[in-house]
């Protein structure tokens, strides 16, 4: 018997995988944060699922996600990153992932991580939502208000609100899981 799942991943083998190992699992790797925080900026306009069939794609083109690597492209790899049919070719998007990383690595000298500083805003506990059903989870909250302020505030693009609530959900922050899925007590 299929497990019961959250209604917006259901039909798609990829999708499902990554709602039922990663999505909603708190993350606390800086690594790994940014990670999410790249590829939730591409999303930004299109659909989750288009951006996981590129994932691996991403994580070639963007050096394994090492903001520390990002951070310090020149302006030939941004062109490179820009023709590379693999990824999103937005040059705003890209650009500001460089930017992002920047700004990242500033976050991390201030408050030790940005893992500490973005968990913060939880008081470093996950919120558990009660969702009946995905389709009444929020697109924003007035956490994820004050998370994009506060980022736009120190350099970051793409980071609104909408945004930021789903880099919350996907990396644990908030537990979006619908009451009758599998994952909702195990994350």
């Amino acid at each position: 018997m299929d497990k019961n799942r959250c209604g917006w991943c259901k039909g798609d083998t990829l999708y499902e995988k990554y709602h039922d190992q990663e999505w909603g699992v708190p993350v606390k790797n800086d690594a790994l944060l940014f990670e999410f925080l790249v590829l939730e900026t591409f999303q930004a306009g299109l659909s989750w699922i288009t951006i996981l069939k590129r994932r691996e794609n991403f994580r070639v083109a963007f050096d394994h996600f090492d903001y520390k690597k990002i951070a310090t492209y020149p302006e030939t790899k941004i062109l490179d990153l820009l023709q590379d049919e693999g990824i999103i070719r937005n040059k705003l998007k890209v650009r500001a992932t460089v930017t992002n990383a920047q700004a990242y690595i500033e976050i991390q000298k201030e408050f030790g991580s940005f893992s500490d500083y973005i968990w913060k805003f939880v008081n470093d506990k996950q919120i558990k939502n009660e969702v009946v059903n995905y389709k009444e989870a929020p697109a924003n909250t007035p956490i994820s208000d004050t998370i994009s302020k506060d980022l736009k505030k120190r350099g970051f693009k793409f980071v609104g609100s909408t945004i930021i609530y789903a880099f919350m959900q996907a990396t644990g922050m908030v537990n979006d899981h619908q009451l009758d899925c599998f994952r909702y007590t195990e994350v």
